[in-house]
């Protein structure tokens, strides 16, 4: 946080970095509560990103045809001292990557990507070398425990989980996201992290909670099922 604020107030292009899972979207997040940033959610679409930044404008987008939407947004962002955010960017075609190389030409942009490789990134990768790189890590092993004992001691979690500490390490490949899902499982309580069935437990119950948020009914309902046989 320290380091975007840094860029924030020297108005710096930022390239922020890592794989799946490791809290990109969740840094963007909270420095927004902190920063005057401009956040595009989905940086896909052409649309979806003129969109975006028309709400966040107060710009109406009404009957206009997308280019003229596109050059009003550019306008308004020239009187702005607003840092312009591209969430989830991809692969950029020309048309998109036309669209970022305008931005920068008006306000600082942090890019959030996985890779910063040409065949991943797209028409925009010959820009990068004026961006700043932020690279955010998988957890350390040491890291792991120290958030595994921090959910310890605030209760969360029972005191056993940490002795499953390499274990959550290893399932988790120290992805953050994974890891705060294992650890919403073990809050529950279900689990006798004595007995070696009760990991594959774990592991299945977050899996089926990945694959289906939003039913958490049925998830709970596939959760005593479980529970029945393990039992």
């Amino acid at each position: 946080m320290a380091r975007l604020e840094r860029l924030h107030a020297a108005r710096q292009h930022a390239l922020i970095l890592g794989p799946a899972g490791v809290g990109k979207t969740a840094l963007i997040h909270q420095a927004a509560r902190r920063l005057p940033l401009l956040v595009c959610p989905q940086s896909v679409r052409l649309s979806e990103l003129v969109g975006a930044l028309e709400n966040q404008l107060g710009l109406e987008a009404g009957k206009q045809h997308l280019i003229p939407r596109k050059n009003r947004v550019l306008r308004a962002l020239a009187g702005k001292q607003r840092t312009v955010v591209f969430d989830g960017v991809g692969w950029t075609t020309p048309r998109l990557s036309s669209f970022l190389e305008c931005v920068m030409e008006r306000a600082a942009v942090w890019m959030v990507t996985r890779s910063e490789h040409s065949w991943d990134i797209g028409h925009v990768w010959p820009r990068l070398g004026h961006f700043e790189r932020v690279e955010l890590h998988p957890f350390h092993p040491a890291e792991t425990r120290e958030l595994v004992a921090a959910a310890v001691a605030a209760g969360q979690i029972p005191g056993e989980a940490l002795n499953i500490v390499e274990w959550l390490q290893r399932r988790s490949n120290g992805s953050p996201l994974v890891l705060r899902e294992l650890l919403e499982e073990l809050a529950t309580g279900r689990y006798d992290l004595s007995n070696p069935h009760a990991l594959k437990l774990l592991d299945l119950d977050r899996r089926i909670h990945e694959i289906f948020p939003a039913n958490q009914e049925s998830a709970g309902l596939t959760k005593k099922n479980h529970d029945k046989k393990y039992n």
